[in-house]
């Protein structure tokens, strides 16, 4: 892909002004070719911002860790020995080697392979061979660095800013709709990674708008009125959301709460939920939309609609009684993205028995396929010397919007 060879400081600022004095349009191509860009996004929007990086059952055990990456960066995911979860950095304090290299185990101390430094659980250095000939050497000094780290619903999130806002009490606010799903005792049926050859913000942009979903995915858009106008399938939304508690049993599942990027509590913390309609006699996401595993948490039967969720500003869920799908986009560089989806049933379901992975991952895997496609068009079409960016949909695109306002302040904050 070109990327922008001309670049300075003071373009990042004249390109982003000229972009915010046009609301509502697409984003010039600039933003999605330029390295100073990339390099500001990582400072000041992604590192400074609450990102999803596992579920407990990843780290269920203490000593039990995963890495997560985030650009060219590697955070360590652990539960210490006081059963607490952290995020550590993966970067040695003696000369900067990676100190775990597999994307997940177990260990009862963390050792460089480097050198030998080792390191407690928490971080703290507790090892480091024949340094005491080093005059002045404090052990307590070269702790691995850490990260913020919070856990709600058994969901982790880390931010890599110390001064950032907590995440918790924003979460708080959509506690009701999320809570019935039961997700800290939640299974994870399955995990894969999409990885595409593309900027994070076209993969993003593509997630936060269903302007293409009538078009390009067939299977999602027959089971889904979101791929419809508001207008259109007011009377299924209005019927589901008169029946959602009696049928589901849950009290509280109907809550709508929207706080996203430039209007959540704090930078980074971004909430949202809301219940939308499936279509008519279809209960759940699947090739069929019949039920594909057993019901979830506090739920006892199905009421035709799907929770919608945005947990920060880059990791969504769609609930289904049945089944959630965890949606979630990392930056890995310039133009590579992974999208990676994880698949969440009933903690006790067991596959084979109460539910088969291909029945549960056909829609998701099917529609996320198809935006790998989707997303590379559209970068190939952006890095043209023709594209020329036009408006987006006033309601289709309606978080586009929001991103992009968002995102383009966010850009502007003076270097520090």
């Amino acid at each position: 892909m070109a990327t922008e060879l001309d670049d300075s400081t003071e373009r990042l600022a004249e390109k982003t002004a000229a972009q915010r004095s046009r609301p509502g349009f697409a984003m010039d191509a600039y933003f999605y070719r330029s390295h100073r860009v990339y390099r500001k996004e990582l400072d000041e929007i992604l590192f400074k911002s609450w990102l999803y990086a596992g579920h407990v059952s990843e780290v269920a055990n203490v000593g039990d860790y995963f890495l997560f990456d985030l650009g060219e960066d590697s955070i360590v995911v652990v539960r210490g020995a006081d059963g607490e979860v952290r995020a550590l950095a993966n970067v040695c304090r003696h000369r900067g080697s990676r100190i775990c290299s597999a994307p997940e185990g177990s260990c009862q101390a963390f050792v460089c392979p480097y050198h030998g430094w080792a390191y407690e659980l928490d971080g703290r250095l507790k090892a480091a061979r024949s340094m005491e000939l080093c005059p002045g050497f404090d052990p307590s000094a070269y702790s691995l660095k850490s990260c913020r780290c919070t856990v709600f619903e058994g969901l982790i999130f880390v931010n890599c800013d110390p001064a950032a806002a907590p995440f918790e009490k924003a979460l708080r606010s959509i506690e009701p709709a999320l809570r019935p799903y039961d997700l800290p005792t939640a299974r994870i049926a399955h995990r894969r990674n999409y990885a595409v050859a593309a900027n994070w913000k076209l993969a993003l942009e593509n997630y936060l708008e269903c302007y293409h979903c009538a078009t390009a995915h067939r299977a999602y858009a027959k089971l889904h009125t979101l791929e419809a106008p508001g207008q259109e399938v007011e009377r299924n939304n209005a019927e589901m959301l008169d029946r959602a508690e009696n049928e589901t049993g849950v009290a509280g599942i109907t809550l709508r709460h929207s706080a996203v990027y430039r209007a959540a509590p704090d930078f980074g913390c971004c909430v949202h939920t809301m219940r939308y309609a499936l279509y008519d006699d279809f209960k759940t996401g699947s090739r069929h939309g019949r039920p594909v595993a057993p019901l979830m948490g506090e739920f006892e039967g199905y009421d035709g609609g799907a929770g919608d969720f945005q947990l920060g500003p880059l990791a969504f869920m769609l609930n289904y009684p049945d089944y959630c799908v965890l949606y979630r986009f990392i930056p890995r560089g310039m133009n590579r993205t992974d999208m990676e989806l994880v698949w969440f049933v009933r903690g006790d379901a067991k596959e084979g028995r109460d539910y088969q992975r291909d029945a549960l991952t056909w829609l998701w895997d099917r529609t996320t396929r198809e935006d790998q496609s989707l997303i590379m068009r559209n970068s190939e079409g952006v890095h043209s010397r023709f594209f020329e960016p036009g408006p987006y949909h006033p309601e289709h695109e309606r978080l586009c919007i929001e991103f992009a306002d968002w995102y383009l302040e966010a850009l502007q904050r003076p270097d520090p």
